[in-house]
């Protein structure tokens, strides 16, 4: 087949070769109508791959296609390179109708794949990377969803781990979408936690970058499902959150706050290490009083609806804007710890600070969401993840600079996050530079200022 060619190596009167079935539609070099020919031409394009030589391989490519699409029958490198074929064409292409068909084309090939290699879930995850990360308008969230559903129920355990992060990201939207069932979303959750703690134990090598990826991502995204009562079970809450009370045991806000997310899990107090905080508790916390009281009592109990309408109704009761000040900035701690409802925190903690004028901890706060929001507005690594880094570092040195009293604090979360920010490489690929302005988008929706970590 003689392949016609743009300038910029495009093939543009290619269509896929007509292939009948079941003859030559799987068909291995054995199985060929020429044996050798096919090898041959597998050996050649294969080459010419590996110098980039796109045009050439591609020719070669199309024979083997035609002759021997299994290959030697063990393993999809034929279909797989016919796919790389079609990206890179895709790249190339200037038409956005030609574009669409290089996309049936790759997936049309991701479906010769699973029809020629039916055993377990490779297509369907690929399928569903390729949708969520490059070819978003061609499904919805619930159709990429089902693809990696349908590739863990196929794996398990041997999932590959480019699934998990958008597989955990398309988990918690579409949950809190009402989109699929409580159960569903427990038993998921528990199979990625699972497959990240395999996955961390058995890696090796390079492939333990990637996992590492992962564990910078998964853990915090599912943090969400917090909210959700008796979604996770106590021993969950015990194990992540009783250790803070073990490293600040005589710190009251750390002892409520422990308390509170134990009581939420449904914890029994008479539980050896759940009493032994209460015990604490009462020996070094004394009860609170005045306007919050309610308040106090309500997120001790772990019910923070009750808890935020207090603080804030508390607020309205007291003349001193240092007290009013720290009472509203109490409800938007709650709502970003307790509820993980950013937005709604980050609008009280600006109250706060419009309340108490040249205090610097709302600033702190703030801060903390901006750099927490990595794995909410990305990937949890790369651009999207790493930009939420210079607002959470304006945040900070706003802190620093209006109140001495929080400079230290403000200073070690600068040092602590800066080294995330976007390399030199990162803003030059962007055509940006270093000082000025950019828009972050996500739920923060700010404008800062360019910086690097180099």
């Amino acid at each position: 087949m003689k392949v016609v060619t743009t300038s910029d190596s495009v093939p543009v009167t290619d269509t896929l070769p007509k292939v009948e079935r079941p003859k030559g539609f799987c068909a291995t070099f054995d199985q060929s109508e020429n044996p050798q020919e096919a090898l041959r031409s597998f050996v050649l394009y294969r080459d010419f791959l590996k110098d980039t030589d796109w045009s050439q391989a591609y020719e070669y490519w199309l024979k083997v296609y035609e002759l021997a699409p299994a290959a030697d029958g063990k393993r999809n490198t034929v279909l797989a390179d016919g796919i790389r074929f079609y990206e890179h064409f895709l790249e190339l292409e200037k038409d956005s109708l030609k574009k669409e068909e290089w996309i049936n084309k790759i997936f049309a090939l991701y479906d010769r794949i699973e029809e020629c290699y039916p055993a377990g879930g490779y297509v369907p995850a690929r399928k569903g990377f390729d949708l969520f990360f490059t070819y978003q308008n061609r499904a919805s969230k619930k159709e990429i969803y089902d693809l990696f559903k349908k590739a863990w129920d196929l794996d398990g355990e041997d999932v590959p781990d480019f699934v998990l992060n958008p597989f955990t990201s398309l988990l918690v939207d579409l949950y809190f979408s009402n989109e699929i069932p409580l159960e569903e979303a427990r038993k998921y959750s528990l199979a990625l936690s699972n497959r990240l703690k395999k996955g961390l134990a058995e890696c090796e090598g390079s492939s333990c970058v990637r996992w590492k990826v992962i564990e910078e991502y998964l853990p915090l995204r599912m943090e969400v499902f917090e909210t959700v009562n008796g979604f996770y079970d106590c021993n969950y809450f015990m194990d992540k959150y009783y250790p803070q009370f073990l490293a600040a045991s005589d710190d009251c806000e750390v002892i409520r706050e422990v308390y509170s997310r134990l009581k939420f899990a449904g914890c029994s107090d008479v539980e050896e290490k759940f009493a032994a905080l209460i015990q604490k508790g009462n020996e070094k916390c004394a009860p609170e009083k005045g306007p919050a009281e309610l308040a106090y009592l309500c997120l001790r109990d772990a019910d923070y609806s009750c808890a935020i309408e207090g603080f804030l109704k508390a607020s309205k009761e007291v003349e001193d804007v240092k007290k009013k000040g720290e009472l509203i900035l109490l409800a938007a701690k709650v709502y970003y710890v307790h509820k993980k409802n950013f937005t709604k925190a980050r609008q009280l903690a600006l109250e706060a600070a419009a309340a108490r004028p040249n205090w610097g901890e709302p600033f702190i706060l703030i801060g903390r969401m901006y750099a927490s929001s990595g794995p909410l507005c990305g990937p949890g690594r790369g651009w999207e993840s790493q930009v939420v880094v210079w607002a959470a570092v304006d945040a900070w040195v706003k802190a620093r600079n209006i109140d001495a009293a929080f400079a230290a604090e403000a200073n070690k979360m600068i040092n602590q996050y800066t080294r995330f920010m976007p390399n030199k490489e990162d803003i030059f690929i962007r055509g940006l530079k270093t000082g000025e302005k950019f828009y972050i988008g996500c739920w923060i929706q700010e404008s800062t200022t360019i910086r690097t970590v180099d």
